[in-house]
């Protein structure tokens, strides 16, 4: 699992594994190694990918799916304005999980 959450995560960033390997300081082997399942990053390592992909290291473990975002240096206003973008999606994910197209009625007929 810590393993394709590296690859996803390195993946959906842009990253190739020597991209990432040197903006970590390690040899593309190891990230290989951790993708592969091979070996496993050290505990300091495992910090540095969730600080890197602001994800906690509890997501990286699969213990949880939520997901950081940095917002340093955003207003208050524009915080709130990506929280109802997060909000307005969420909304759409659980009327697309809950439509029945038996009946054509989208969320449970929210």
């Amino acid at each position: 699992m810590l393993s394709e959450k590296i690859r996803n995560l390195r993946f959906n960033r842009g990253f190739s594994q020597v991209d990432l390997a040197k903006i970590l300081g390690v040899t593309k082997q190891s990230v290989s190694n951790w993708e592969n399942e091979n070996i496993m990053p050290s505990i300091d390592m495992l910090i540095k990918l969730a600080q890197l992909f602001s994800v906690s290291t509890d997501y990286l473990l699969g213990l949880s799916e939520k997901h950081n975002l940095n917002t340093e240096g955003l207003t208050e206003l524009q915080i709130a304005h990506i929280q109802a973008v997060i909000n307005d999606i969420l909304q759409m994910n659980y009327r697309l999980a809950t439509f029945d197209s038996s009946t054509n009625i989208w969320g449970g007929g929210v």
